[in-house]
């Protein structure tokens, strides 16, 4: 055999390879990054509180509430209040104010944060857990307790997959609105250099762990799942209380203004009188409700000045 030919005996079957292999890369890259779900207007403020059992340390990750915060961020569904260490150093923040040592003017002081109207606590669920419907009742959170706990729930370094929990509390009722659960496992990593630009924004959030791991990545794909859930059903009862509002009707109980916009240094739309009839559209945001009146005029009131229709 010339030399020539055996060069080509060599070369053709690696360039197939090399082919497929190419192939192979670019179907991977093909596929779709996450997307993390998105909402048209935000539903309320939102607190993000990490369980008692702190399950993550027994993986070496950090805490779930700041993967669930970028969650939360992004899909522009709430706004997010910092109860963690933003908190802290507000604080710390009042407490120089309250010894003197800010300047004049400096406008730190009380009745100035805002109100949480959710809280959200992310957790992990255990393996004798029942995953179908809504009966989660072996939930880790505060059941097992300790990081000795957290070994036996659903996260398996082994076969590299996580059962995870996202709860969503009424501040105000504390009714759980909802609970979703959450799976993800190793083979679902797959996205390309999408994937590297999706868990990016986690390392400079502080999550780095569940950027730079494998594990730490399986467990973000898990809550990503219950987050999307979530929101999913959140949207579904907002759409339902909206046209709950829309056909009952309130009355001013109290004397008030109608603003342009839910705050009460917007501009002012109208005077309102005790008795006068408005009809909620079923947007919200805090206390403030979105209504109109007979007249056909729209504008944001305070909901502690009127009562429900006879």
């Amino acid at each position: 055999m010339l030399p020539h030919q055996r060069l080509k005996n060599v070369v053709l079957p690696w360039l197939a390879l090399s082919s497929l292999g190419a192939t192979l890369t670019a179907w991977a890259a093909d596929q779709p990054p996450p997307q993390i779900p998105t909402c048209d207007k935000r539903i309320g403020t939102l607190a993000v509180t990490e369980p008692e059992n702190k399950w993550w340390l027994a993986y070496n990750l950090e805490s779930p509430e700041a993967l669930i915060k970028v969650f939360v961020s992004q899909s522009k569904c709430f706004t997010l209040l910092d109860r963690g260490k933003g908190l802290a150093a507000a604080q710390q923040e009042r407490a120089l104010a309250g010894s003197g040592e800010m300047r004049g003017g400096s406008n730190v002081g009380k009745g100035q944060m805002k109100a949480a109207d959710y809280v959200l606590v992310p957790d992990v669920v255990t393996k004798n857990s029942n995953s179908g419907g809504r009966n989660l009742g072996g939930l880790v959170g505060g059941l097992l307790g300790g990081v000795a706990g957290a070994v036996v729930g659903g996260i398996s370094l082994k076969s590299k997959t996580a059962d995870v929990v996202l709860t969503l509390t009424d501040v105000r009722s504390t009714e759980q609105l909802a609970m979703q659960q959450g799976h993800s496992k190793k083979t679902d990593l797959g996205w390309g250099a999408g994937g590297g630009a999706f868990f990016g924004g986690f390392a400079a959030a502080g999550a780095s762990s569940y950027a730079n791991t494998e594990i730490g990545q399986v467990v973000t794909m898990a809550y990503l799942d219950a987050f999307t859930k979530l929101v999913n059903e959140v949207k579904g009862m907002t759409l339902n209380a909206k046209a709950d509002n829309a056909t009952q009707s309130v009355t001013m109980a109290k004397p008030g203004k109608m603003y342009e916009a839910a705050n009460i240094k917007s501009k002012k739309v109208r005077d309102l009188d005790p008795g006068m009839t408005l009809y909620p559209s079923g947007e919200k945001d805090g206390l403030w409700w979105k209504v109109s009146d007979e007249l056909g005029n729209e504008g944001w009131v305070p909901s502690t000045l009127f009562q429900l229709a006879k």
